[in-house]
């Protein structure tokens, strides 16, 4: 039954038109940038940027290079790491604004100033901060990913109907009871939210501060991450590779928020039936 609707989802319509969206969008890349040699122009844009074939090539050839795929560890381990601790600290903080008024008022202002700063402005500071540049990278993601965790979850819990809080309290519902049975399975969907779009900034943050630090600890060796990759492939004029690394990118941002998904799923069941 399960592979039954594996294969059905495999070819469905959905499928089969993102497949044909891609193969589109690779078939006027590789005309772009060969336009020159075919058409006797050189397309703008295009045509100044490596074709596909070339940039598949290039990418066969770092299949077997171990730097390589340090450098996918190396940026995996620090957006999962501080995005878990954006996550920690960031729910039950954005929980206990919404359910304390006087801690709301105290922390809430001070919270509105820091956040509009953007996560790569905070990059030189903590270089000068933190002792090693592998912190200063850990604190920058968790920056990219704990502001946006926090408002979804503040906003989720307090568009709670203040009518389902009375009812509960009125039947005699302690307040653990109300937090564990209303409040925090209406969040859920504003965690699950937060989360992804969260990870979605972490690793934008990660890679721009693994290029501006120098690939963290590593110190522009092999496996700096692959926001070091990219630049190590522009200082040393390998244009296939740059393309490579922002594919390499795209690939692990998908599958990560695939994953939170999927948990996303898991968690909140009851969304599914809508």
């Amino acid at each position: 039954m399960k592979q039954g609707r594996f294969i059905g989802k495999l070819f469905s319509r959905a499928t089969l038109r993102g497949l044909f969206a891609i193969a589109v969008f690779i078939l006027i890349w590789e005309v772009g940038a060969r336009s020159e040699q075919w058409l006797g122009f050189r397309m703008p844009y295009l045509g100044l940027i490596p074709p596909p074939t070339d940039v598949a090539a290039s990418w066969a050839g770092l299949i077997g290079d171990p730097s390589y795929w340090q450098s996918w560890y190396m940026s995996f381990l620090r957006v999962f790491g501080g995005f878990l601790a954006a996550m920690a600290i960031g729910i039950p903080l954005g929980l206990f604004m919404a359910v304390n008024k006087t801690f709301y008022g105290i922390y809430f202002p001070t919270f509105e100033i820091m956040r509009p700063i953007p996560p790569l402005a905070w990059v030189p500071a903590s270089i000068i901060f933190w002792p090693t540049q592998e912190l200063s990278i850990a604190f920058v993601t968790f920056l990219g990913a704990f502001y946006t965790i926090v408002i979804n979850v503040l906003g989720g819990a307090r568009s709670i109907n203040k009518q389902y809080l009375q009812a509960a309290q009125s039947m005699g519902a302690s307040q653990w009871d109300i937090f564990r049975r209303i409040v925090l399975p209406a969040t859920l969907p504003s965690i699950v939210v937060g989360s992804a779009v969260g990870m979605g900034i972490t690793w934008e943050v990660v890679v721009a501060a693994e290029m501006i630090s120098g690939g963290g600890s590593s110190g522009g060796g092999a496996g700096g991450g692959l926001g070091f990759f990219i630049w190590s492939s522009y200082v040393g004029g390998s244009y296939e590779q740059i393309i490579v690394g922002m594919i390499s990118i795209g690939i692990a941002g998908y599958f990560s928020s695939e994953l939170l998904r999927q948990l996303g799923g898991f968690f909140t069941p009851w969304l599914k039936t809508r």
